[in-house]
């Protein structure tokens, strides 16, 4: 499946659109990860278990998507943003959308 933040796919033509997908996420910190993340905090530098949470959780959210993209029989989406929002105190939602196309056979 190809995925591209663009509206179109280099070298392919679209021939329909199946319509927008998403996928989604929502992960919380934890306590032993916050006290650790907490030191780091006061001396500076980055926070690397608060990174990795939020690629796992963006990676999960990118496969979610495209399952829904596969299920509608799409070839490609295009179009795909990524947001995030912090639902509650120590948890935050990445939201993986975009535009599920069919292209051309060749």
């Amino acid at each position: 499946m190809i995925v591209t933040t663009t509206e179109t796919v280099t070298g392919e033509e679209i021939t329909e659109t199946l319509g927008a997908v998403r996928g989604n996420t929502i992960r919380a910190r934890n306590v032993g990860r916050d006290i650790t993340q907490g030191l780091r905090n006061i001396v500076g530098g980055e926070l690397k278990s608060y990174t990795g949470l939020m690629a796992d959780a963006r990676d999960e959210a990118t496969d979610r998507m495209l399952a829904e993209a596969e299920e509608m029989g799409a070839d490609a989406v295009v179009g795909v943003r990524y947001v995030t929002a912090e639902v509650t105190q120590g948890a935050a939602e990445i939201l993986a959308y975009g535009t599920a196309v069919k292209l051309a056979e060749e």
